[in-house]
């Protein structure tokens, strides 16, 4: 299991308090640090969410998410899970999200409610709402993570506010991580779609692993 080696072992093995996961932002002035507990943790919560809401080994999880914690957060809870993640470029037009929604037929879609490219703030949740609307296949969920610089308007019941939901599985247990073989899926990335329909490439949880 990919998180297991990403994250698990290094606590399980002493090194809890080794810094996991550095992060650094010169577009929000933002700089944190996260150790290998404190990732589990937090990988832990995420993973709880996607349960919660009906995330089940194999399923496909769509990441449209700009480089924040949260999307390291997710990517590492589906691997544990054992679900797909496809991570689609925060900001493409809500027909090329909408074109990988119908060919990865995901469960959630997760997002955040704005990225930053260098002094613009960038919308997130109206281009997700056009996607949805040209797409075919439906999600169960859109969970949105509210960023300082701006916020987004959610829709019940569909779309869920990622802190209110990691609030509410604050006491449910942590899932284990959901045993794979090599070639089980871990990832779906998709061409950019420039000369055609976008073509999803799927990486295993073992040829991803031994390149590492």
């Amino acid at each position: 299991n990919t998180c297991y080696n990403a994250v698990d072992r290094h606590v399980a093995a002493g090194r809890g308090d080794a810094a996991a996961l550095i992060y650094d932002s010169p577009v929000t002035g933002t700089i944190g640090s996260y150790s290998y507990a404190q990732l589990l943790d937090e990988v832990g919560r995420v993973a709880a969410m996607l349960v919660r809401l009906g995330v089940e080994k194999g399923d496909r999880v769509v990441l449209y998410m700009p480089m924040i914690p949260e999307t390291v957060f997710a990517m590492l809870a589906c691997a544990r899970l054992g679900a797909v993640h496809s991570v689609v470029f925060g900001g493409f037009a809500p027909l090329e999200l909408a074109k990988r929604i119908d060919d990865a037929t995901p469960k959630l879609l997760l997002t955040a409610s704005c990225g930053i490219e260098g002094a613009r703030i960038i919308p997130y949740k109206p281009m997700v709402d056009e996607a949805l609307a040209l797409a075919t296949h439906q999600v169960d969920h859109v969970v949105l993570v509210q960023r300082n610089e701006q916020s987004a308007t959610l829709c019940a019941p569909r779309d869920i506010d990622w802190a209110v939901l990691r609030t509410e599985v604050a006491t449910d247990p942590v899932p284990h991580c959901a045993a794979v073989a090599a070639a089980d899926p871990l990832y779906i990335l998709y061409t950019s779609g420039t000369t055609g329909t976008p073509k999803g490439v799927v990486r295993d949880n073992g040829g991803h692993a031994v390149a590492l």
